[in-house]
C-alpha cells in the first residue's frame, strides 16, 4: 500500500522552519473565508496572525509525543499508544498533569509516516532539548505541544513557596530534558524573544516575562532594593530572579492568551 500526497504545500501554505524531523507549516494566505470575515482575515494575515501547523515525519525508529487532542491527520503506518507502562506510571503522569496544568496522558505515536497536528494561531517554536544542558529546559504552563519520545518529562518545582505566590508563577512547571526536538506554542515569535545566557550571574525581571529557562537556574522572588523603603521608592517592589549558569528566553510583553487560540480545539 502506498499513499500519494499532493498539494500539501503551495503558495498559500509553506514550510517556514524545520529542525530534525519537525517542520512548521504556515498558512500564508487563508482563502477559506466568507464575505463576513474576509476583511478581518486579510488584515490578520498582513500582521502575521496566521494559522500554523506542526508536521512530523517518523521513520519507524523515532516516536512522537503530543499534547492530548492535538493530532489532525496521519499518513502511513503509524499507531498511537498512551505511553503508560503500568499503574504506577499512570499515577505519576496524573500527578504531573495536575501540578503542571498539562494533559495527564500524552499520546505517543510510533511507526513510519507523517503526522500533522491541528492548526493554531500561536507561534510554534522548535528547540533541540539537548542544547539546554544536562538539566534541560523549564517551560511556562501551556507551551508544550509535542516532542520526540526520547525527551524526558519531569516536574520542576520552585525553590520556595514564596517564589510561586509573590512572583505570580505556578509552584510547578514542566521540565523537558535529554535529547530530541520539542515543539512549543508561544504567544510571540521566536524572533522577538530575547536570549540571555548567564554564567554564574543574575537576571532580574519585573514580571512574568520568562517563557523558557534552564532548569539548572535557581528561581527566587526578591525585593528590587535591599530595603523595603528602597523598593517602595523605586516603584518596582518584587522582581523575579534567575541565578546561576544557564539560558533564559524573555518575552517582550507579559504572556497573554486573550486573543490567541487554536482553531479546532483548546
Amino acid at each position: 500500500m502506498s499513499v500519494k500526497l499532493t498539494n500539501f504545500t503551495n503558495e498559500d501554505r509553506k514550510i517556514v522552519e524545520s529542525l530534525g524531523n519537525f517542520s512548521v507549516m504556515e498558512h500564508v494566505r487563508d482563502l477559506s473565508v466568507s464575505p463576513g470575515n474576509s476583511v478581518n482575515e486579510y488584515y490578520m494575515s498582513k500582521m502575521g496572525v496566521r494559522r500554523r501547523q506542526l508536521v512530523v515525519d517518523l521513520d519507524g525508529r523515532n516516536t512522537l509525543v503530543t499534547q492530548a487532542g492535538a493530532m489532525q491527520w496521519i499518513m502511513g503506518d503509524i499507531s498511537a499508544t498512551t505511553g503508560i507502562k503500568g499503574v504506577g506510571d499512570l499515577f505519576g503522569k496524573m500527578v504531573k498533569g495536575a501540578v503542571t496544568k498539562e494533559s495527564a496522558i500524552k499520546p505517543e505515536y510510533v511507526g513510519a509516516g507523517r503526522i500533522v497536528l491541528e492548526p493554531t494561531y500561536k507561534y510554534i517554536i522548535l528547540q533541540d532539548v539537548s542544547e539546554w544542558g544536562r538539566d534541560g529546559m523549564t517551560i511556562e504552563d501551556g507551551m508544550f505541544l509535542a516532542c520526540e519520545g526520547t525527551v524526558e518529562h519531569k516536574i520542576a518545582a520552585r525553590s520556595n513557596f514564596s517564589s510561586a505566590v509573590a512572583g505570580n508563577e505556578g509552584l510547578f512547571n514542566l521540565c523537558l530534558r535529554g535529547r530530541g526536538i520539542a515543539a512549543l506554542e508561544s504567544n510571540v515569535p521566536f524572533s522577538e524573544l530575547v536570549i540571555v545566557d548567564l554564567e554564574n550571574d543574575v537576571l532580574r525581571l519585573d514580571g512574568s516575562f520568562a517563557v523558557c529557562w534552564s532548569t539548572s537556574l535557581q528561581f527566587t522572588v526578591e525585593r528590587s532594593s535591599k530595603t523595603l523603603i528602597g523598593s517602595a521608592v523605586n516603584g518596582e517592589g518584587l522582581v523575579n530572579v534567575y541565578r546561576g549558569t544557564g539560558r533564559v528566553l524573555i518575552s517582550p510583553t507579559t504572556p497573554s492568551t486573550a486573543s490567541l487560540f487554536r482553531t479546532t480545539h483548546d
